[in-house]
């Protein structure tokens, strides 16, 4: 046990680490490939809604991945479940509380509803059988690739709505030369996969050396570590009270995770369910329509409702420690 105590720091160390490797991993991927997709003429609005959108789920998808053929099938859940958590309380509620968040219609018409019918499936699949088969990932898959279809789609039809801002980010970024783009995406994909085998290493460490479950790791310090761009950006964005488009983001974020992240790592390996993955969907469709109904009320997310958000992730938080 002393040996396993004195890993510990290296652990955290690796799992820090970990972070930075997803996070710019993602980021070069991200630039790198749209640089590509530029040079032979793909429309900035195709590389936003595709390219740019994923590259924020880019962590979770490789934390699952690694981590659901490792076997952590509680770590490849549980961080994308908890990073969901954390997207709609946590970011949201910062937002919400610096300036009050604007909510699109399309937002709440279509992108809550629907992200909560995700939720729910996710729910329907697990609890059938205690696992998430292959076949189950193809049908994540499907519906992803539909969803994309339908975000160009609404984009092009709204050229001046939420749907576009990820194609403005597109456009705003710098061409590289083919070579250059080539070696921006396998530094990427290099940092991606190093910083997901850290990250999923140093939470098993973490979690065998305090007697803690891989779930609890995953819900908590990874799924904030993987959401940590999401609450950046979003924090940048409220002070520059650029916030219209923070809970769209945030939602369209979470359709990602459920239905690529787990998509993906359950079509590659088989994902098995524990009781408490079960719960913590259950709360996140809970919590998915209290933000619904508080966004319904007046249109936008005040600093009272931001703060009630908040305490309710902390009640979260407490009872995963203790449950």
């Amino acid at each position: 046990m002393n040996t396993m105590l004195q890993s510990v720091p290296f652990a955290v160390v690796l799992l820090l680490i970990g972070f930075v490797f997803l996070v710019k991993g993602a980021d070069a991927f991200v630039e790198g490939s749209s640089s590509i997709a530029k040079h032979f003429h793909v429309p900035s609005l195709i590389i936003g809604m595709t390219i740019v959108a994923m590259g924020t789920s880019l962590p979770e998808t490789a934390v699952s991945v690694t981590a659901s053929i490792a076997g952590s099938n509680a770590l490849a859940v549980s961080n994308a479940v908890g990073s969901n958590i954390f997207n709609l309380m946590v970011v949201i509620g910062v937002c919400a509380v610096l300036t009050p968040v604007a909510v699109q219609k399309g937002t709440l018409k279509i992108d809550i509803p629907f992200s909560v019918v995700c939720a729910l499936l996710l729910l329907v699949l697990g609890h059938d059988q205690m696992m998430l088969t292959r076949v189950n990932g193809l049908i994540l898959i499907v519906l992803f690739v539909f969803f994309i279809l339908y975000m160009i789609r609404s984009a092009q039809r709204s050229m001046n709505n939420e749907d576009t801002e990820f194609a403005a980010e597109a456009t705003e970024m710098k061409v590289m030369s083919v070579p250059k783009s080539l070696i921006f995406i396998v530094i990427g994909i290099a940092g991606i996969t190093l910083g997901s085998d850290w990250v999923v290493d140093g939470a098993k460490t973490i979690a065998s050396a305090f007697g803690i479950s891989e779930n609890l790791i995953g819900l908590t310090i990874v799924a904030f570590g993987t959401s940590l761009p999401e609450l950046m950006t979003s924090i940048v964005a409220a002070r520059k009270n650029e916030v219209d488009m923070a809970l769209g983001n945030a939602v369209g974020s979470n359709i990602f995770n459920i239905l690529m992240v787990l998509g993906i790592a359950s079509a590659l390996s088989p994902i098995s369910f524990i009781r408490e993955n079960i719960i913590d969907i259950i709360i996140l469709v809970g919590f998915s329509f209290i933000v619904w109904l508080m966004a319904w009320t007046k249109h936008r997310l005040d600093k009272l409702e931001g703060l009630t958000m908040i305490l309710l992730y902390a009640g979260y938080v407490v009872y995963i420690c203790i449950r």
